[in-house]
């Protein structure tokens, strides 16, 4: 006998039962359709009409009829719970396959030379998901903003998300274009930046980074200064390039120009390491498949290294891996 109907507390119960009672002007019949006994259903048509108020059905030996007030529920209720079976139905979809709206919220920086490739045989390979991208500085809750998942560098990382890794831990490289270097000299020491023009950026909170160095196993944070303050890392590279000033940067997206020799890395023994760039999301609980299906394919590429809780302490990243 099929179990998929039960009478529940609330604003809802009783409505199929009426809705099925309705359709075949039998309890009986209702019954049957509903897998229940024909008490149940009579139980919840009686408690419905208690809530309503008024009478919906009249009932004889012989037959079963709406009253006026059960015929005007019935245009009411009928097309609202049909509503309610088709969003639990769309519901159940999104929650049993790899379909929908994956919305992905990642630094400017990482879409040309990280998640472009990805993203690209992702769809190829889910033709059903649809991938929005939303590039941004920002810091944001991910529930709070609707996105499922989001990319950054581990020590920007909530300590109650899952991590899996996208790249290797890198350098911050300061570097500056070949025009500026002849015309002010290579900084040798930290201290030489007092006298050079560095570009700097604003962290989404408002406050202005400083640049962070190593000398020897302490970190070190330069108060710089120069002409420009920008609010994400492609904006300041560009204008290294340009000869505006020495820029601190994540080593993968200057490398390229550092080989074809539009800028030159300097001060390369003083250079810190930052823990990888991370795809982060709240809870393997609450996963979808749309999510699911990303993080395989994440996971699945050479420089994934796995599921990673991410903790901070003392401003740093430390990654535990989880079993």
């Amino acid at each position: 006998m099929k179990q998929n109907f039960t009478v529940r507390q609330g604003a809802l119960d009783g409505v199929e039962a009426f809705l099925r009672v309705a359709q075949y002007r039998s309890f009986r019949r209702a019954a049957a359709e509903l897998g229940v006994t024909p008490s149940a259903i009579s139980q919840a048509v009686r408690a419905l009409e208690a809530r309503v108020g008024a009478a919906l059905f009249i009932r004889t030996t012989r037959s079963v009829g709406l009253t006026e007030a059960g015929a005007r529920f019935l245009s009411r209720a009928k097309p609202a719970f049909e509503e309610l079976v088709a969003a639990s139905e769309v519901a159940r979809d999104l929650g049993q396959r790899p379909t929908g709206l994956l919305r992905l919220t990642v630094p400017r920086a990482v879409v040309p030379i990280l998640l472009e490739p990805l993203i690209a045989s992702f769809c190829q390979a889910y033709p059903e998901v649809e991938v929005e991208i939303a590039a941004g500085e920002e810091l944001v809750d991910l529930a709070a903003k609707g996105f499922d998942a989001g990319v950054r560098m581990g020590q920007f990382i909530a300590t109650d998300m899952v991590a899996v890794r996208l790249t290797p831990p890198f350098p911050f490289m300061v570097v500056g274009s070949p025009d500026y270097l002849r015309r002010h000299g290579r900084p040798e020491r930290i201290d030489d930046l007092r006298q050079h023009a560095c570009l700097r950026i604003r962290r989404s909170n408002g406050s202005i980074a400083p640049w962070s160095l190593v000398d020897g196993n302490k970190t070190v944070e330069a108060i710089v200064s120069g002409p420009l303050i920008a609010h994400d890392f492609p904006t300041m590279l560009g204008a290294a390039v340009e000869g505006m000033g020495l820029a601190q940067v994540p080593a993968p997206i200057a490398t390229s120009l550092v080989k074809t020799g539009k800028l030159v890395q300097v001060l390369k023994s003083f250079a810190p390491m930052a823990p990888g760039v991370f795809l982060y999301y709240p809870s393997r609980h609450q996963t979808m498949p749309k999510l699911r299906a990303f993080i395989d394919h994440v996971k699945g590429r050479p420089v994934a290294a796995g599921k990673t809780r991410v903790h901070v302490d003392d401003k740093r990243t430390r990654g535990t891996k989880m079993r």
